[in-house]
Parts: C-alpha cells; sequence; structure tokens
C-alpha cells in the first residue's frame, strides 16, 4: 500500500510539472503574440524628390504625423532622392506589387500605365490655381476607383505642383521663338504642345535632365519652379516664360493589402491624416511658386513674361490636342472635362 502510495503521490507530482510547462508555454506564446502585436507596422515611403522638394517635404510630414496619429503603430520612412533605384514611371506598378508599400507619384508621369491620369495636365484646359483645384477635386473619386479596382492600392492624397512654364537658353516671346527648341517634357501632352510649335520633345527622366542641359541634347525644360530650383536650372539656363502649361499634381497611394491589413481605427487615422496634408499642400504651393521663382531670379534667371497675344497662340494651339486626346480618353476622363467645364462655365 505504502508502495502504490507513494506512485500515485509521483503521479500527482508529475500531472502538476505537465501543467506548469504546459500553462507557461501557454503564457509564453500569449506573451509573445502580444509582443507581436504591439511591434510597429513599418513602411517605406518612395520619392524621386530631393529631400528638400515640398512633395518630400510633405510626404515627411504627413509620415510624422501618422506616427503620431495612430500611437506609433504606424511607422512611415520616407527614402528620397530616387534612393531606391524607381525613376517614376514604373510607380504604379511597384506599389501594386508590394516593392514599396508607399509611394508619391507624378500623375502625369503614370499616364503611360494609366491613361486616366493624363486628364489635370491637358494644356490650357485650367486657366487659374483655384480652377486647378476644382479640376483635381473633381478626379479624385475617379481616381480612387480606378486606384482600388485595377491598381491595388488606396489614394491617401493629392497634391499640386505649380504651374509648369518653359525655362531655356534663349529669349522665347512668342510661338515663332518655340521653333526649333529641344524642350524635355514630362507627359504626352507636353510632348504635342513642342511638337505643334515645331520643337522636339525629349521625355527624359528628371534624374537626366542637368547632365542633357550642361552637355546641350537639349536646350529647354518644360517645368515648374520647384524643379528648377531642385536641379539648379541657374548654372546650365537663362530664361523663365511663366506660360502655365499644365499644372501637374502628386499623387500618393498605398498597396491596398497593405493598408487593408490594418485596423478600422488606424485607418481612419491615417487617412484623416491624408486629408489634413492634402489642404495644407495645396495652400501652400502658390506661395512657393512665387518664392521659387524669386530664388531663380536672384541666381541670374530672368523671368520674361508672355504676353496675351502669346497666351492666345498657345491656348488656340492646344485646342486640337485637347480635343484628339479626348476622342480616345477612357470615358471617365470625358466626365471630368464635362463636369468642370461646366462649372467654370466654358465649353
Amino acid at each position: 500500500m505504502r508502495l502504490k502510495g507513494k506512485k500515485a503521490l509521483t503521479a500527482v507530482f508529475a500531472l502538476l510539472f505537465v501543467l506548469l510547462v504546459v500553462s507557461g508555454c501557454g503564457g509564453g506564446k500569449q506573451a509573445a503574440e502580444q509582443g507581436k502585436a504591439a511591434q510597429p507596422v513599418m513602411w517605406t515611403a518612395n520619392s524621386v524628390w530631393p529631400p528638400d522638394n515640398h512633395q518630400t517635404v510633405g510626404l515627411q510630414e504627413f509620415a510624422n504625423r501618422v506616427k503620431q496619429a495612430t500611437n506609433g503603430k504606424v511607422e512611415i520612412t520616407v527614402q528620397s532622392g530616387g534612393a531606391l533605384g524607381y525613376k517614376g514611371p514604373e510607380l504604379l506598378k511597384v506599389v501594386r506589387d508590394g516593392l514599396v508599400p508607399v509611394s508619391d507619384i507624378l500623375t502625369s508621369g503614370v499616364a503611360g500605365d494609366e491613361p486616366l491620369f493624363g486628364v489635370v495636365t491637358l494644356p490650357f484646359l485650367i486657366q487659374s490655381f483655384e480652377e486647378g483645384k476644382l479640376l483635381n477635386d473633381i478626379a479624385r473619386p475617379y481616381f480612387e476607383k480606378v486606384l482600388e479596382e485595377k491598381w491595388g492600392q488606396k489614394l491617401l492624397y493629392i497634391s499640386p505642383w505649380p504651374a509648369a512654364g518653359l525655362w531655356s537658353k534663349k529669349k522665347v516671346e512668342s510661338v515663332a521663338d518655340m521653333k526649333g527648341l529641344k524642350t524635355r517634357t514630362y507627359d504626352k501632352n507636353g510632348a504635342l504642345v513642342i511638337e505643334a510649335v515645331g520643337g522636339t520633345p525629349y521625355p527624359l527622366p528628371f534624374s537626366e535632365v542637368y547632365s542633357a542641359l550642361a552637355t546641350g541634347v537639349i536646350d529647354s525644360v518644360l517645368t515648374s519652379t520647384p524643379t528648377a530650383v531642385d536641379a539648379k536650372f541657374w548654372e546650365v539656363l537663362k530664361y523663365y516664360a511663366p506660360i502655365n502649361i499644365t499644372m501637374a499634381t502628386d499623387i500618393v497611394t498605398v498597396n491596398l493589402k497593405a493598408f487593408n491589413s490594418l485596423d478600422k481605427q488606424t485607418q481612419e487615422a491615417i487617412l484623416k491624416v491624408a486629408k489634413e496634408v492634402e489642404a495644407e499642400m495645396w495652400a501652400k504651393v502658390a506661395k512657393l511658386d512665387k518664392e521659387k521663382e524669386a530664388l531663380c531670379n536672384e541666381k541670374g534667371i530672368v523671368t520674361v513674361q508672355p504676353s496675351k497675344e502669346f497666351l492666345n497662340q498657345l491656348a488656340s494651339i492646344t485646342k486640337n490636342i485637347r480635343d484628339e486626346w479626348l476622342k480616345t480618353a477612357p470615358p471617365e476622363a470625358r466626365e471630368i472635362v464635362e463636369k468642370f467645364q461646366k462649372q467654370v462655365g466654358r465649353q
């Protein structure tokens, strides 16, 4: 009986030991899961623009606020200046495939993959900064839909550039002066404008513009004032004509799977920050345009204000370009233009 009692006692201790081990393992697993849950979601955000460009600054501000608004659940590290090796036109595919979860994307720069995005840079469609904002507000729901359904990403915010002007080695005051120019363009519509006035468009990536100017491959550039400052155009060019061909925009998007993996509260916090940053970016750009132009003037660039006659000639030339683009554009693009023209009272 005593032996049996010892065996029974031993069995009880063994059982207690097993229970303790199991309990300990369970606690360890639970602690590990809690630790895992506490780890922040780490996203990389891509920008092809230099660190001090207003688009990159805006993206960094967005990243800072997201961390704060989500209580550290989401941390975004901004990689600027094309550090990740992407030049721009491929970025819709890059975000879609999850190679980079977040990216700043020049809208017109990816119009080759998604023609709808070309609508906001139809030459001379808008006549003011305020009209540019209106056009993008009208286009936004269409952009959101195509990004989610076709490109697997969520639109976070839209950020403008100052309107594009002509930067050149020679003074340009008329359509005749534009004949023979070798001009870097950033989208198809800009290229068509240069062809229409007798010039040759060069669709070069931003990273290749300075060297192309320095070596004489091109002699002029269609772009905005911040880009001119980024590229230090005063070292290779002399004149700036603010002819306001188009007003480009950037979109900042996030891979849809990455976004959907977040809880609802975190998603809402991120979208709230995005809405705030978008409003601030639009408010800042008009002022930024004047500041960047003044800086270029200080460095030696001469601003040549276009005459009304010059602008009217350009508007006449580009009407055909707009009409031709709309003939083959997605139906949504035509809807956007029709809604815009109705609101501004033009046809």
